[in-house]
């Protein structure tokens, strides 16, 4: 059984396993007060040719967006996501939990539109109703669709017009930002989000993510949240080692295309044996609509994921590939995807 349910199966690079064994009897502060950390803050702002952002290491994607909105709303303020967002779809109610009502917008291939957002600011207008504050988006999103530029550029527009804060989940920004038909840089992001993290769990660490805060009105006393949260990791320098190990040789990048190139070859297959496409996609997940016949059949040596039951016959399902994804296993189920009867 050759798994393609995610892609945080396996464990590390094994240049950040090589790092974090050579480190292993050095002593350093906690709590992300070391070295190792702050050589990693410098290598992401430097890689993002942004100087004044606030660079914090966190656990996980959940643990992440919970932290950050949390921190940057008041009580009685909310947060707008599409219906297939991660904070509405698969984080316990760890938002509602906190005090923050999560508005849900229909999605355009996944992604929250201008025009979704400007609607639900409208339809809460007074004091009876929560406040729409901040705008959360996935880059790439819970379909393994991306931004481009120019959506991402009228969507922040309209947060700036509206006064509302742009926050984008970045669990996948590796396999966002090396999708083939990618137009956002690096350089972009900070310009063009007030907060946004790269993950690094779904590309390639262990485990981590590197949240970047560039809205001034964010930074402040953001370690008191992250403690508050049960964030703040005693042994921190096991975040900063990962992401400079990340951060070396393009290891992020190599990491992301890798992913992506396998879900390719396995999305060409399924459009070659004539099997429709749930969406078509060009990062790390791709979403095959399978009859139940064909779904018995690959289940019996691979593990993917159901994703939507379409009707008594059909169902939507989805394959994740990762940085470890073994070309090998690709090939094979290439093979066994083209045998398929149609």
């Amino acid at each position: 059984m050759y798994s393609f349910k995610n892609d945080y199966s396996e464990g590390a690079l094994p240049a950040i396993m090589e790092l974090l064994n050579k480190s292993n009897f050095e002593q350093t502060n906690g709590y992300g007060e070391d070295y190792f950390c702050e050589e990693a803050k410098k290598k992401i702002k430097d890689r993002l040719q942004y100087k004044a952002c606030d660079v914090h290491f966190l656990v996980g994607g959940t643990q992440t967006n919970l932290t950050v909105i949390a921190s940057a709303l008041r009580p009685y303020e909310a947060v707008i996501a599409a219906d297939t967002g991660h904070i509405n779809v698969h984080e316990t109610g760890a938002i509602e939990a906190s005090g923050h009502k999560v508005l849900t917008v229909k999605g355009t291939d996944g992604k929250v539109t201008s025009e979704a957002v400007r609607k639900v600011v409208l339809d809460h207008e007074d004091e009876h109703m929560v406040k729409p504050t901040m705008v959360y988006i996935s880059n790439a999103t819970e379909i393994g669709t991306m931004y481009l530029k120019e959506e991402l550029q009228e969507l922040y527009a309209t947060c700036k017009e509206l006064g509302l804060y742009l926050f984008m989940d970045g669990a996948r920004l590796g396999s966002a930002l090396m999708a083939q038909n990618n137009n956002i840089t690096w350089e972009d992001l900070c310009s063009l989000c007030d907060v946004f993290y790269i993950g690094g769990t779904k590309n390639g660490t262990l485990f981590g993510e590197a949240l970047v805060i560039v809205n001034e009105e964010l930074k402040k006393d953001f370690r008191y949240m992250i403690k508050q949260r049960g964030g703040l990791l005693a042994k921190g320098r096991l975040l900063g080692i990962q992401f400079l190990g990340l951060f070396e040789n393009e290891n992020f990048e190599k990491a992301a295309k890798h992913a992506n190139n396998m879900a390719g070859k396995l999305q060409n297959a399924f459009i070659q044996k004539k099997i429709p496409l749930f969406i078509s996609t060009t990062t790390n997940q791709i979403f095959p609509i399978l009859t139940n016949i064909q779904m018995d059949i690959l289940s019996k040596k691979y593990a993917f994921q159901i994703w939507e039951k379409l009707d008594n016959e059909h169902t939507a399902v989805r394959f994740v590939t990762s940085w470890a994804t073994k070309e090998e296993a690709v090939e094979e189920c290439i093979q066994d995807i083209l045998r398929l009867e149609a």
